[in-house]
């Protein structure tokens, strides 16, 4: 039995580091939102800055455009053309892509400065990618309601995650130190 984890060690690294990093992010995560009330429709902090910066994005490109909170739900309208075309949820502010991303990251880390920069790094990307990837879904679901499910359920998802999956190859052939010491 010794023998297997001295042979398969690195794995073991990554998969506790991951672990550890994704559970306690993924629990302060969740004692973040408890501080909020949903029987009270009470949209978080992080939920809002996603909803403002999209509704500010839209009304960079068309005018009649806007957001509002949800009357019966902790969510925040988008309208295009003032038609209410979708919602933002706490699910849509990628936070918990984010924790996933950098979980991922910080447990193939070799230097912490590095680990941090791009963590970081990553997340803002990730932020704003995500702004952009909400104001297009509304756009498209403007024009093509009738594909509301393949676009939200599918296509855009796809986007957010080929995203991170482009960055985490990045890391690891470019600058997490794995690729030059197994080479």
């Amino acid at each position: 039995m010794k023998n297997i984890f001295l042979q398969y060690k690195p794995f073991f690294t990554f998969l506790s580091k991951f672990l550890l990093f994704y559970v306690v992010f993924t629990f302060g995560y969740k004692m973040y939102l408890d501080q909020y009330d949903i029987a009270k429709n009470e949209v978080d902090f992080f939920t809002k800055v996603v909803a403002n910066q999209t509704g500010k994005l839209l009304g960079f490109f068309v005018e009649n455009t806007s957001i509002s909170p949800h009357n019966s739900e902790p969510s925040i309208k988008i309208f295009y053309n003032n038609l209410y075309v979708a919602r933002i949820i706490e699910g849509c502010n990628a936070i918990s892509v984010m924790i996933l991303f950098a979980a991922f990251i910080f447990a193939f880390s070799t230097q912490w400065k590095k680990t941090g920069l791009y963590i970081v790094l990553g997340i803002i990307l990730i932020h704003v990618l995500n702004i952009i990837r909400i104001t297009l879904l509304s756009f498209a679901l403007y024009s093509y309601p009738e594909y509301e499910e393949i676009l939200h359920g599918t296509i855009f998802p796809l986007f957010i995650y080929g995203v991170v999956f482009l960055l985490w190859i990045l890391w690891v052939t470019k600058f997490s130190g794995y690729a030059k010491k197994s080479s």
